[in-house]
């Protein structure tokens, strides 16, 4: 029988640590969730299902004392996008070493698949900063790293264009890209703390899927029941958006993801894997519908 573990989560209000709090309180363990805004709506849905909230702040090191005092294992995530890239390795170093002074016997540690081999992307180089930092600790811990999120279809920069029949990336139409749902990350981060020992020390790339741009259209038309198409946007277009996005999707384009899916899929068969298919097919699109039945109206 696994042992129950009491785990803080980090970024527990957020997509990925809402994820991981969710899959560890429905398999029984204990869950701290670390949050700036403990009242908001997020956490009071949390603190529903189970929860402990706790006010903290990963910029502040006794916040994060003092909430790790009490846990056998700390979910350590960071957030480029709201806090920058510069921020989120100080922040991120700052909780580690927090984490190292509460006596945390297992730091798990979210990075990104493949930060570790010299992308050049700026939110990942971030991310593998606080890694080496993590790994020269002296502290057990393991590095999770997922690929790219599959909720990153209904993502606000993608909604409306989805709305509209387009479904819009910046990546050619063919190339293939691994990519790993929200529920996944919960449930293969449940899967790290509860392997403990056996993983310590260890870094983890992995997804559940790959497939092309077009190939995730034809779901989608398929999941949503309306034909969506797909549009390559130019990698110069992204460019003005943001040149850390089109660093990376000109990596995805030329190198990408290399997770050995069956191969990982087979070596945690604890975690309920989902295809893209599995994704969509359980997505609520109601209100995507709604509003492309108000657009032909």
């Amino acid at each position: 029988m696994t042992s129950k573990r009491s785990i803080l989560v980090t970024g527990a209000t957020g997509q990925q640590g809402g994820a991981v709090a969710r899959a560890l309180l429905s398999r029984g363990h204990r869950v701290k969730a670390l949050t700036r805004k403990p009242d908001s709506e997020a956490a009071r849905q949390l603190a529903s299902a189970g929860a402990d909230i706790v006010a903290g702040d990963l910029a502040d090191a006794a916040s994060v004392v003092r909430a790790a005092k009490d846990v056998d294992t700390m979910f350590l995530m960071g957030n480029s996008y709201e806090a920058g890239m510069q921020e989120e390795t100080r922040q991120g170093i700052i909780a580690a070493d927090a984490a190292k002074a509460a006596g945390v016997g297992h730091l798990i540690y979210s990075s990104v698949a493949d930060a570790d081999k010299k992308t050049g992307i700026p939110h990942f180089e971030s991310k593998y900063l606080v890694e080496k930092h993590v790994v020269g600790l002296g502290i057990p811990y393991t590095i999770s790293a997922p690929a790219a999120f599959m909720e990153n279809v209904v993502a606000p920069w993608s909604i409306g264009a989805l709305g509209q029949g387009t479904y819009a990336f910046a990546m050619p139409p063919k190339r293939v890209l691994q990519l790993v749902s929200l529920a996944d990350i919960g449930g293969f981060v449940a899967a790290l703390a509860e392997r403990r020992e056996q993983v310590f020390g260890k870094r983890f790339d992995f997804a559940g899927d790959e497939l092309s741009g077009e190939e995730q259209a034809k779901i989608l038309s398929g999941a949503i029941g309306r034909p969506i198409r797909y549009q390559e946007i130019p990698i110069a277009v992204a460019r003005q958006q943001s040149e850390d996005a089109a660093l990376m999707f000109e990596w995805f384009d030329r190198v990408g993801y290399d997770v050995d899916i069956a191969a990982l899929h087979k070596d945690f068969p604890e975690v309920r894997w989902h295809s893209f298919a599995d994704w969509a097919r359980a997505f609520d699109w109601s209100a995507l519908r709604q509003t492309a039945s108000a657009g032909d109206r």
